[in-house]
C-alpha cells in the first residue's frame, strides 16, 4: 500500500467511493474523524467503557481506534460485571503483535491505590482501612488493595495486650511513612485519637480542681500504685490512697483496663503531675467506730503486719491498732514478734491506749492473761530457800537472768553461781539457753524482784576449808598461770590460791615455773574473802630457821627430852581427815 499523502483521491472517487465530496469537506470529515479517536499513552490509568463480556475477557472501549481486552477473572472482586459499567483500566499496550489494545484493571488498582496513598500522605487525610492479619511488632491493614503495617505503638494512646481483637474489622487511619524502595506502607490509628484527646486534655486540665471527682481507666499498675487516663490526661492513684484498709499491691483490688471514680487531690502548678485517691470518696473508718469501744475493750483481728517492734492487729479495713513485743509476754525478756504471731493470724486483743481523733490504738495479748507477780501464790511458791529450775535467758558482766517462768525472772549474781571458782563472767560457768538449778535468796513481790543463787544448793566449803587450810599447812600446788604479780596455783579439790612473785622463788634461786608441781605453805586465809595465799619460799627458808633455831622444852619436860616438831609446818594430809573426806563426796556428787 502506498502512504497516504501518495494516494489519489480522485482516482479513487471516480471509482464510486466519495464520489459528490470536495477536497473542503473530506478535510472537514477527516478532522472530526480524527477527533473521535482519544490520544493514549502507555504505562497509565484511564476510564473505560464495558461494551462486551465473553467467557474469559472482557471488552472495553476507551476511546481508542481499537477495543481492549481485560482478561475476565480481574474482575472477581467486584461482583457482576456487565455492558455499560465504567472501570478504570492500566495501558499495558497500545498494540501488540497481533495489533490488539491490551488493558490491566489489576494494575489499574495498584497504580491508583498508590497514588491515592500518597495524596493521603501529602494532604494528611483519613483513610479507612480493613485488619487483615496480626504481625511482629502490630498488625497489616489493607488500604486500597495495599498491605500497610500499623506498629502496636500506634493503635491506640494506651497500651494494648490483646492485638488479636482487631483483626477482620474496620479501622480508619492516617498514612505517617511511604518507603517506595520497598513499598512499605506505615500507618497509625493512634494519632487520630491523639488529636481528639488533646480537645480533651485541654478541657479537662483548663476545669481541673482539687476535691474534683473524675471518671478513669487504669492504663498501667505498679506495685506502688495505678496510672489512670483520665481522658487524656493521665494520674497517679498511690497504693495508700486506693483503700483504708492494707493492701501490699493494687492488683488485690483493682484490674487493668477497670473504670473507676477518683478524687483529684493535688497537682503541681504546670499539672503535669496530678495526684488521685480512691479511698477519699467514702468516709474514714475511724469515724464508724463502735461508741462503747474504750480502754480495757476486747477485740478481735487479723495480723496485717509484723515489724521487729511489734504487729499490727486490723480490726476493720482502715482500724488498725499495735501490738508491742513488751505487750506480748509478760516475760521481761523482749523476743521476735514473730515468735508470738504472724500474717494472717486472726486473734483476740485488749485496747491499751485509745486516740480517735488522732486515729491511733495500741493493744495487748498478754492482758489476756493474769499476771505471773499478782498470783496469791507467787509469796509461798517463791519463798526464801526454796529450789527452781530455769532458763538462761540472758548474761551481762554481774550476772544472769533467768526465766523461771513466763514472767517470772530472777537475777543470780556472779558471786553466787560457785563457792570455790572465781567466775569473772557468767559466760565462763553457762551460756544463754541453758537449764540451771537455783536456790531463792530474797523475794521482793512488790518491786517484782527475784534474787537467786546457784551455789546456795550445795554447803558453804570453806567452813571446812577453814580447818583444812589454815595458815601455816603446807599443800602439793599446781602452777596454773603466771604473770607480773605472781602465779595463780591449782590447790586441792579444785580450790585457787594465789603466789606472789617474790615467794615464788626455789632453793636453787630459780623461780617457779607453770606446769610445775611443788609444795606451797598457806600465808594467808580468807573464808569471807575465799582467798588463800601461799609461798613456795617459806617452804624451805622455814624449814632451814627451824633447824637453826632449838625447840622449846614442854612444860614439866627437860630441854633435852623436847621434840622439834614446828606447829605450822606440818603437811596435811586431806585423805586422812573424815570431814573432808565427807565433803570430797559431797563435791562430787554435786558434779555428777
Amino acid at each position: 500500500m502506498s502512504k497516504k499523502e501518495d494516494f489519489n483521491w480522485e482516482d479513487f472517487e471516480t471509482r464510486g467511493f466519495g464520489e459528490g465530496y470536495s477536497k473542503e469537506q473530506k478535510a472537514q470529515m477527516e478532522a472530526m474523524y480524527t477527533g473521535t479517536l482519544t490520544e493514549i499513552t502507555e504505562k497509565e490509568v484511564i476510564k473505560g467503557t464495558v461494551v462486551g463480556i465473553t467467557e474469559k475477557d472482557v471488552i472495553i472501549n476507551i476511546g481508542f481506534k481499537s477495543d481492549g481486552l481485560v482478561p475476565l477473572s480481574e474482575f472477581r472482586d467486584t461482583g457482576e460485571i456487565k455492558v455499560g459499567d465504567t472501570v478504570e483500566v492500566f495501558i499495558e499496550e497500545q498494540e501488540n503483535a497481533l495489533g490488539q489494545l491490551i488493558l490491566s484493571r489489576k494494575k489499574a488498582k495498584i497504580v491508583r491505590a498508590w497514588q491515592d496513598i500518597e495524596g493521603a500522605l501529602e494532604n494528611d487525610s483519613v483513610i479507612e482501612g480493613l485488619v487483615k492479619r496480626r504481625t511482629k511488632g502490630g498488625l497489616i491493614v489493607d488500604i486500597y488493595g495495599v498491605e500497610a503495617f500499623l506498629p502496636g505503638s500506634q493503635i491506640d494512646v494506651k497500651p494494648i495486650r490483646d492485638f488479636d481483637i482487631y483483626v477482620g474489622k474496620k479501622m480508619e487511619v492516617k498514612v505517617v511513612k511511604i518507603n517506595h524502595a520497598n513499598d512499605n506502607v506505615v500507618v497509625s490509628h493512634k494519632i487520630l485519637i491523639e488529636k481528639d484527646l488533646e480537645k480533651q486534655k485541654a478541657e479537662i486540665l483548663n476545669n481541673l480542681e482539687k476535691g474534683q471527682v473524675l471518671e478513669g481507666v487504669i492504663k498501667n499498675m505498679t506495685n506502688f500504685g495505678v496510672f489512670i487516663d483520665l481522658g487524656g490526661v493521665d494520674g497517679l492513684l498511690h497504693i495508700t490512697d486506693i483503700s483504708w484498709g492494707r493492701i501490699n499491691h493494687p492488683e488485690e483490688v483493682l484490674q487493668l483496663d477497670q473504670k473507676v471514680q477518683v478524687v483529684v487531690l493535688d497537682f503541681d502548678d504546670d499539672k503535669r503531675r496530678i495526684s488521685l485517691g480512691m479511698k477519699q470518696l467514702t468516709s474514714h473508718p475511724w469515724d464508724s467506730l463502735a461508741s462503747s469501744l474504750e480502754i480495757g475493750s476486747r477485740v478481735k483481728g487479723k495480723i496485717v503486719n509484723v515489724a521487729d517492734y511489734g504487729a499490727f492487729l486490723e480490726l476493720a479495713p482502715g482500724v488498725e491498732g499495735l501490738i508491742h513485743v513488751s505487750e506480748m509476754s509478760w516475760s521481761q525478756h523482749l523476743r521476735n514478734p514473730a515468735d508470738f504471731v504472724k500474717v494472717g493470724d486472726e486473734i483476740e486483743a485488749v485496747v491499751l491506749t485509745l486516740d480517735k481523733d488522732d486515729r491511733k490504738m495500741s493493744l495487748g495479748i498478754k492482758q489476756l492473761t493474769e499476771d505471773p507477780w499478782t498470783k496469791q501464790d507467787m509469796s509461798t511458791k517463791y519463798a526464801v530457800g526454796t529450789k527452781h529450775k530455769g532458763v538462761v535467758r540472758n548474761l551481762t558482766n554481774f550476772g544472769l537472768f533467768l526465766e523461771l517462768e513466763e514472767g517470772i525472772d530472777g537475777l543470780v549474781h556472779v558471786s553466787d553461781l560457785s563457792w570455790t571458782k572465781k567466775i569473772k563472767h557468767p559466760s565462763e560457768f553457762v551460756k544463754v539457753g541453758d537449764e540451771l538449778a537455783v536456790a531463792v535468796l530474797e523475794l521482793d513481790v512488790e518491786n517484782r524482784r527475784l534474787a537467786l543463787g546457784h551455789k546456795q544448793l550445795e554447803e558453804n566449803p570453806w567452813d571446812t576449808f577453814e580447818t583444812v587450810f589454815p595458815v601455816g599447812s603446807i599443800h602439793k600446788c599446781t602452777v596454773n598461770s603466771k604473770n607480773d604479780k605472781g602465779a595463780v596455783l591449782e590447790l586441792p579439790y579444785g580450790l585457787e590460791g594465789f603466789a606472789t612473785v617474790k615467794n615464788l622463788e626455789k632453793e636453787d634461786g630459780t623461780q617457779v615455773e607453770v606446769g610445775e608441781a611443788l609444795d606451797f605453805k598457806v600465808a594467808e586465809f580468807s573464808k569471807d574473802d575465799k582467798r588463800i595465799v601461799l609461798s613456795h619460799t617459806a617452804t624451805f627458808k622455814e624449814e632451814a630457821k627451824q633447824a637453826k633455831k632449838p625447840a622449846a622444852a614442854p612444860a614439866g619436860k627437860k630441854k633435852e627430852d623436847a621434840v622439834e616438831i614446828p606447829a605450822q609446818s606440818e603437811k596435811s594430809t586431806l585423805g586422812d581427815l573424815d570431814a573432808l573426806a565427807e565433803l570430797k563426796e559431797k563435791m562430787e556428787g554435786g558434779k555428777k
